[in-house]
């Protein structure tokens, strides 16, 4: 006779894993469509994850036949590591524009009638007083455009129906034949942008000027007048870092939410951990939510390639000084971690690709490591000064020492190993 209990809890445990699935797909995927492999789990468990989301991050969750829109919303606005790989402030502004042509345009559109409309657009006066200059008229132009519609295709906003983008690009723009033809998925196109107040919105005599002010127009909510409403709106912004940043360090915190932090990490960790699967690792210079997976990242370490290569050596390099200057001035100059990349290039360039073991590759190589540690919190930079942060204590390489089987959880995120 079958246990109905036992069926109960395996249904019970399946739901929970396809619900946790779906939960981290769309903190990876905010802007998620049907050719996304959780699409369908996300559409099963809609309702628990609407109403999780409202109430441990305070972000909006809409799901469509068609489409699932995550509205998250940064907690740190000065952080300039987030962002689409390769783009800089002037693709955004190509991305914007192909994002109002297409607003539009009809259901199908053509590389080169969107370019050509896009144009029109970036010739606008208000671009122009910025020093923004758009024309197609050479390769990498076309290219950058390309790459735009690219970023567009990976998100579901188009779908290629026909046709081939390099042709575009190497045909230089004016040949009908070299075009690609797009479907435009409104709905996605509509929630491209997670706002609380859309830019449109402001009448130019209250629109806020600087970048600064402009980012924050953008994402400032309403907080209650009340303590609650005040204690909800430092849970969210912390349950927000906690899930978008590698590490949430207490000095990076003003002294409202460090309270609350200290009082409430615990169980915040709990709660976030059982929805996500993560894991917590706490020390008294603040707390991670570690991917055992390593899949819940945008850079991942240790990977696989060069720089990922690089990049670990020069975090064990970086530890291993800290730890033996724990009473000195902590930072280490630009120099010595480009001299120590240039000694690694000796002894590990055999496994390397053949562009960096070129004379002088050492610089690159330094510089792109301290970037991808920077993403992930392990160090502060201060012009050609880099300074360890604690959790990458973990990367420190000690003596072997040989422990007997105990009990105990193992290190935390910031110990050395």
């Amino acid at each position: 006779m079958v246990d109905s209990r036992s069926i109960g809890q395996q249904q019970t445990q399946h739901q929970h894993e396809e619900r946790s699935q779906a939960l981290r797909a769309l903190l990876m995927a905010p802007l998620m469509t049907p050719a996304h492999a959780e699409f369908a789990a996300v559409r099963r468990h809609a309702d628990d994850l609407r109403a999780w989301f409202a109430r441990e991050t305070g972000w909006a969750l809409h799901i469509e036949r068609d489409c699932a829109r995550l509205y998250k919303r940064p907690a740190d606005l000065v952080d300039a590591s987030r962002g689409l790989p390769g783009y800089d402030s002037r693709r955004y502004v190509l991305l914007c524009l192909a994002c109002a042509v297409l607003e539009r345009a009809d259901p199908q559109i053509t590389l080169r009638v969107l370019g050509d409309r896009l144009l029109v657009l970036a010739a606008e006066p208000s671009l122009l007083s910025c020093g923004f200059r758009f024309a197609l008229q050479v390769q990498h132009e076309r290219r950058e455009l390309v790459a735009v519609c690219r970023s567009l295709l990976e998100l579901g906003v188009l779908q290629r129906v026909a046709g081939d983008e390099e042709g575009f690009v190497r045909s230089g723009g004016d040949n009908s034949v070299a075009d690609a033809l797009y479907d435009v998925q409104r709905r996605v196109l509509a929630g491209m942008l997670a706002a609380v107040r859309g830019p449109s919105t402001w009448s130019p005599e209250e629109a806020p000027v600087t970048l600064d002010e402009r980012l924050s127009a953008l994402v400032t909510e309403h907080v209650a007048d009340s303590d609650e409403g005040r204690r909800t709106a430092l849970r969210h912004q912390l349950s927000r870092r906690l899930l978008d940043d590698p590490v949430v360090y207490l000095d990076a915190l003003d002294a409202d939410l460090r309270a609350y932090f200290i009082n409430q990490r615990g169980p915040m960790a709990t709660r976030l951990c059982e929805a996500t699967d993560l894991t917590a690792e706490q020390r008294a210079e603040g707390l991670a939510l570690v991917d055992e997976d390593g899949a819940l990242t945008d850079v991942a370490m240790p990977a696989e390639g060069t720089e990922a290569h690089v990049t670990l050596l020069v975090a064990e390099f970086l530890a291993s000084r800290h730890r033996a200057h724990a009473d000195a001035d902590a930072s280490i100059a630009l120099n010595e971690i480009t001299a120590f990349v240039a000694e690694a290039k000796e002894r590990y360039s055999t496994y390397w690709r053949k562009s960096a073991r070129e004379p002088g590759a050492e610089h690159e190589l330094a510089s792109n490591a301290l970037e991808r540690l920077k993403k992930l919190q392990l160090v502060a930079c201060d012009g050609d000064a880099v300074q360890p942060l604690p959790a990458l204590a973990r990367f420190a390489v000690g003596e072997t020492e040989i422990k007997r089987p105990s009990s105990k959880a193992q290190n935390s995120l910031f110990d050395a190993t």
